[in-house]
Order: C-alpha cells, then sequence, then structure tokens
C-alpha cells in the first residue's frame, strides 16, 4: 500500500512568538527531527506543509528529499494546510499519515506500529496515536477518508473526523504524544528534559 506522509508545519506560533518549526531540541529543530523520524521510518514519501516563515524555515532545514507544499492560505487555519497536502500526494495513495512537527516525543518505531496496525486492518479504518486519553495524529487514513479531511475547514484538525467516526478507530500507545511546544515555557521543559 502507498501510505504518503504529510508534516503539518505551517503554522506561525503566535503563542510562542517563535517558528516552532525551528525550535531547537537535542541539537536539531523540530521540523528537522520530525522529517529525520519520517525518514527513519521509511516513509514512502514525504510532504512538509509550510506557510508562515517558510523561507526562512526553507533555509534553516534540511529539506532535501520531501516535496515542500507551499500553503499561501496559512492564516485561514490547520485545515487549510491539511487540504493542501492531501491535494499534492495525489489520488494514487491508498491512504495518508498525518502528523505536525511539534511532538518531540515521536519515534520511527511509532510510526511503524501505525502502519503495522494499518496493513493488518488490510487498510480498512484510520489507525490513530492514543495520548492524553483520547485518539490523535499521528494518524493513517485510508483514502476513503480523503474528501473528509478536504472538507475541514478553520482551525479544524483531523481530530474532528476522529471524533465523528468514534469507535471505528483503532489507536497505538503513543507514550508522550501530548508533549507538543505551544508556549514559551513548553520549550523550558524540553530544555529541562535534555539536561
Amino acid at each position: 500500500m502507498l501510505v504518503p506522509v504529510i508534516v503539518l508545519a505551517a503554522g506561525a506560533s503566535r503563542r510562542l512568538g517563535e517558528p516552532k518549526q525551528l525550535v531547537m531540541v537535542d541539537g536539531e529543530t523540530l521540523l528537522g527531527r520530525t522529517i529525520r523520524v519520517v525518514r527513519e521510518a521509511g516513509a514512502d514519501a514525504t510532504y512538509v506543509v509550510l506557510g508562515a516563515n517558510a523561507d526562512r524555515i526553507a533555509a534553516a532545514v534540511d529539506l532535501s528529499g520531501v516535496t515542500v507544499v507551499n500553503n499561501l492560505d496559512w492564516e485561514s487555519g490547520i485545515a487549510s494546510s491539511i487540504r493542501a497536502g492531501v491535494r499534492a500526494i495525489g489520488s494514487d495513495a491508498d491512504a495518508v499519515m498525518l502528523l505536525v512537527c511539534d511532538q518531540p516525543q515521536l519515534s520511527a518505531r511509532h510510526l511503524h506500529q501505525l502502519l503495522d496496525e494499518f496493513e493488518r486492518a488490510s487498510g480498512a479504518v484510520i489507525v490513530a496515536s492514543e495520548y492524553a486519553g483520547m485518539a490523535g495524529i499521528p494518524a493513517v487514513f485510508p483514502a476513503r477518508y480523503f474528501p473528509a479531511l478536504l472538507g475541514l475547514n478553520g482551525d479544524t484538525g483531523a481530530r474532528k473526523i476522529l471524533r465523528e467516526v468514534g469507535d471505528s478507530v483503532l489507536t497505538v500507545n503513543f507514550a508522550g504524544g501530548e508533549v507538543d511546544v505551544d508556549l514559551p515555557a513548553d520549550i523550558e521543559a524540553l530544555t529541562r528534559r535534555e539536561l
């Protein structure tokens, strides 16, 4: 099965006050780290959706081997990045894996677990990460959910679809999946973890 990966990295990180894509953790940027993990997982193809600070990010992060999707509508919310990514992967994909760039606990092992579970289910259901008591991304969406992903609007992300589908979503535990970078205090917490 062909399952490309879309990394959502177009936001302006207004609450953080600096581009989260470029926050350094363990000696690498968050976006660079995410791309490395996706590569280690052996993704079929990787699409990185950029928007705010795109030129600055492209100059600082190794984007070789990925397809950069420029989301000119990034200010309208995360849904526009999901739509841009899904449009970019084309119609040959059997599914898509959606992830964000600010989950520093993400590992290639977890991505493999999601894909293995998806294959075991013969691609019939969404396979999502479970953390903080709910299903979230990274998640693998079969192609039949592409219209729903393309129908998202504003700041509504893929979690809306996961909630609507409910019990038919398979989940894989993602220890530390709730750790993300939205506020300056989140960077401080990550820095303390590094020491």
